[in-house]
């Protein structure tokens, strides 16, 4: 069943994310991929993030589509102005790709190209607009296209460190709701009954919500994000089974397991991240059940 069926039936949807290379070879992505194939309902591909010069999304969705595994690649404004947004979309639905996700795009100043120059020519709202607008065949100069694309279209909702934050982000992706957003990833969770309070408030927005895991890998990782980073929720608790731990690795691999089966009662999906550690993916899966 397709993922655009899954989400139209409310059946529960595992999607794992999937960093194109840095380079040509693609053996590291096609193994990791080949791994979970058929244990995920789709890979997702980010659009170059955190601002690292990689193998475009696309590119990287058209490889998960050779290999029978559906794709939903990340669209972000950041890079492209609208000419070149439209364009990948349309090249997209032909070589096979039916899902996006409209992405805002971490800043430059995060990536490996600190001089490049952002794009912004549309913002998020724009974007799914623009996406609206081609599925109903016409681009955004308001010329008739030849053939329409036909897409499933997500966006996200960015961390938020206090309510005030969250309702800034719900009102927000209310309006992406009304462009065309028909699922909405949300941030890394760490906190179940902050994010069942979540859920309660989200609820309105009427579109399937989509929890990330993030694997926190170590300590310091944990650590660094708990303090840095207020607005992932990390507990001190949470720090502490990882240091406890006799080994840390597996501890941080059996949390996001836990996780993951803990929000099926939550939410109608996951999305699960391990930033470089896609090899793990499997044993996630182990310890989720799934």
């Amino acid at each position: 069943m397709s993922f655009q069926k899954q989400l139209s039936s409310g059946e529960f949807v595992v999607l794992a994310e999937m960093d194109t290379p840095k380079g040509v070879d693609i053996s590291e992505l096609i193994t990791n991929a080949r791994r979970i194939k058929g244990r995920v309902d789709a890979v997702v591909i980010p659009d170059m993030g955190d601002g690292m010069m990689r193998m475009s999304a696309l590119g990287g969705g058209v490889l998960m589509h050779q290999q029978g595994i559906e794709a939903i690649i990340h669209v972000c404004c950041r890079d492209r102005n609208r000419l070149a947004l439209q364009a990948e979309l349309l090249s997209a639905h032909v070589l096979g790709i039916q899902n996006v996700v409209v992405a805002r795009g971490e800043e430059m100043a995060y990536g490996d190209h600190f001089d490049a120059k952002p794009v912004n020519d549309l913002d998020e709202i724009g974007l799914l607009q623009a996406i609206r607008s081609l599925q109903e065949g016409v681009d955004l100069a308001g010329i008739e296209l030849k053939g329409s694309p036909i897409f499933t279209v997500g966006c996200t909702i960015e961390p938020y460190v206090d309510d005030k934050a969250l309702d800034r982000e719900l009102e927000l992706a209310q309006k992406k709701v009304e462009a065309g957003a028909q699922f909405i990833i949300t941030p890394p969770v760490f906190d179940m009954d902050l994010f069942a309070s979540f859920v309660e408030k989200a609820k309105p927005l009427g579109v399937p919500l989509i929890p990330t895991v993030f694997l926190l890998k170590s300590v310091g990782i944990a650590r660094y994000m708990a303090t840095t980073l207020p607005a992932y929720h990390i507990s001190e608790e949470l720090i502490s089974r990882i240091r406890k731990a006799s080994n840390r690795e597996l501890e941080c691999i059996r949390i996001a397991g836990e996780m993951v089966a803990n929000l099926k009662q939550l939410a109608q999906g996951v999305h699960i991240v391990t930033l470089g550690w896609e090899y793990q993916l499997p044993s996630i899966l182990d310890y989720s059940g799934l």
